[in-house]
């Protein structure tokens, strides 16, 4: 045990010094070589520096600082509370640290699938949709795209208003699903 404590903090103080030593040399030879060389864009020699910094702070005011999110499976976690009343999920806790940027959940689909309750029509006001199969399942029907199987280890995006709809999965599918902004829309369409 001592020797693994050891070599933990050898390992801790060569990564420090490696970064502390990259931190300042790295910014200040890529400055020089910049400033020697002359490549600054024609918007950044016109535009006052005034302008720029006020720019830069407006933006970063624009949303809160993120946070890390960790997030370790535990089976209590999957909640019967989300938008589809046939699957559970698990939030991952990404909407709250990025302040509603984005939202990214783990869904169990509950089996057996009901094609009456499933396969809806619909579309969401998102600005990015992805889901990757962690397990199991799912055929998918999506506008210009037709019906597809996805499988284990299969992903896909839905760009923002697809129109599209679930037409079966397996019993045990796990889905992971990361969407951009986390409160958005779904309108469901007649058939």
């Amino acid at each position: 045990m001592a020797k693994k404590t050891a070599s933990r903090s050898a390992a801790k103080t060569a990564v420090k010094k490696k970064w502390t030593g990259l931190g300042a040399g790295t910014k200040s030879s890529a400055r020089k070589t910049i400033k020697s060389k002359g490549r600054v864009p024609a918007a950044k020699k016109s535009a006052p520096k005034t302008a720029t910094k006020t720019a830069t702070k407006a933006a970063s005011k624009a949303r809160p600082k993120q946070r890390v999110a960790i997030s370790h499976h535990r089976e209590e976690d999957f909640k019967a509370d989300g938008l589809r009343t046939y699957a559970k999920y698990r939030d991952l806790g990404i909407a709250a640290a990025s302040h509603g940027l984005a939202q990214a959940h783990v869904i169990r689909l509950q089996g057996p699938c009901n094609p009456d309750e499933v396969s809806k029509l619909h579309f969401h006001d998102v600005d990015f949709q992805m889901v990757y199969v962690l397990k199991g399942w799912v055929k998918t029907y999506m506008e210009g795209e037709g019906e597809t199987l996805m499988q284990q280890g299969s992903a896909w995006t839905q760009p923002p208003r697809i129109r599209h709809m679930i037409l079966d999965y397996s019993d045990d599918v796990e889905l992971l699903e990361v969407i951009l902004p986390a409160e958005f829309k779904t309108v469901e369409l007649k058939a």
